[in-house]
């Protein structure tokens, strides 16, 4: 339904209204409200912010239409006016233009003429409405879609991409709260995702300060997945960020004794990036998946509080300045042999 208010200080004007657009009234596709002059009509606007046009004359009393259009635009630039005025007012009808006026028809009105001008109008606000929201969601969304999905779903076919997958060479680290099940017993449930929410925006921080990407949240744990140039190195700097600013944090409560700090794995490799889940749902979730980051897992579990792991042979290949010291030999669940394993230092 359209929501129309016209604005005119002839009375009868209403009546005339009501009658040429009568059957539009009686189908729904048009609600309309009558106001006599300028200030009228800002009241009914108040009541009815809904309002998606204006139908206005401009000579009125208490309040001319040039006025009225003036304070419509200020506090709703969305609602659309048509002027109707006389073709003698023409410099006024200009006037009206400039101040943002849609479009105008002149006295005596052609109904005709004017319906087809309330169409085009109408048509024109949907559009936008329908921009407006598509950039509301489009916000909403990035909200929950990380950009690294954007980006690999912006230039395909949306069909042909949803199963879609590629091999890359990259870094995954799983980052997880240590004891944090603790305070989740002994605190009530808003405050302890607020404080979750709390830590994992200090997390994502540093993730995005070394371009890194979050892949997903699991539970209490941030999996992040870093590509391009350096991305070892990258991932390691932002995980020993996440892990000392951690350190920095201050016992939550007496009564939880929880301190945040993190356990943390780190690996790189060969992986499979794409959609997993259910087409056919509608559920889908993009992912690396592949023996190197199951070894990230492995590495993260088997990490004690405040301690970042990664393979030996992951390790060679980062910059000098990066400490490691040796953890030793470790087996790890789908493993046949075992794994030499190091500690970031520093």
């Amino acid at each position: 339904m359209a929501k129309i208010l016209v604005v005119d200080d002839e009375e009868d004007l209403e009546i005339l209204f009501r009658q040429k657009y009568r059957q539009k009234i009686r189908s729904g596709e048009y609600e309309m409200l009558f106001a006599l002059n300028g200030q009228q009509a800002l009241d009914l606007l108040k009541d009815h912010p809904d309002v998606d046009m204006v139908l206005s004359d401009i000579n009125m009393p208490v309040m001319d239409g040039l006025t009225l259009l003036s304070n419509t635009k200020e506090k709703n630039p969305l609602l659309k006016t048509i002027i109707i005025s006389a073709y003698g007012d023409m410099e006024n009808i200009r006037k009206a233009m400039n101040l943002g006026a849609f479009d105008f028809v002149t006295k005596p009105v052609d109904f005709q003429d004017l319906e087809i001008t309330m169409e085009k109008t109408l048509g024109y606000i949907h559009q936008l409405k329908s921009t407006i929201q598509a950039m509301r969601e489009n916000n909403i969304l990035r909200m929950y879609v990380d950009e690294t999905v954007l980006n690999f779903m912006g230039g395909k076919e949306i069909e042909t991409a949803l199963m879609e997958n590629e091999t890359i060479e990259a870094t995954v680290a799983f980052i997880d709260l240590v004891g944090f099940t603790r305070i989740s017993e002994n605190e009530d449930p808003n405050t302890v995702v607020g404080l979750l929410n709390e830590y994992f925006d200090l997390m994502v921080k540093e993730i995005i300060e070394e371009k890194g990407s979050v892949d997903k949240f699991i539970g209490d744990a941030v999996m992040a997945v870093f590509q391009g140039p350096n991305h070892l190195d990258r991932a390691t700097r932002a995980c020993i960020a996440i892990r000392d600013k951690m350190a920095l944090i201050p016992e939550y409560s007496e009564k939880s004794h929880f301190k945040p700090q993190v356990s943390i794995g780190i690996n790189t490799g060969e992986m499979i990036s794409g959609n997993i889940g259910s087409k056919s749902l509608k559920r889908l979730d993009y992912t690396v998946v592949g023996d190197a980051v199951n070894v990230a897992s492995r590495l993260q579990n088997a990490a004690s509080a405040s301690q970042i792991l990664m393979l030996e042979n992951c390790a060679v290949n980062l910059s000098p300045e990066i400490k490691t010291g040796v953890v030793g030999e470790m087996t790890f669940k789908n493993k046949a042999q075992p794994v030499k394993v190091v500690e970031i230092l520093s």
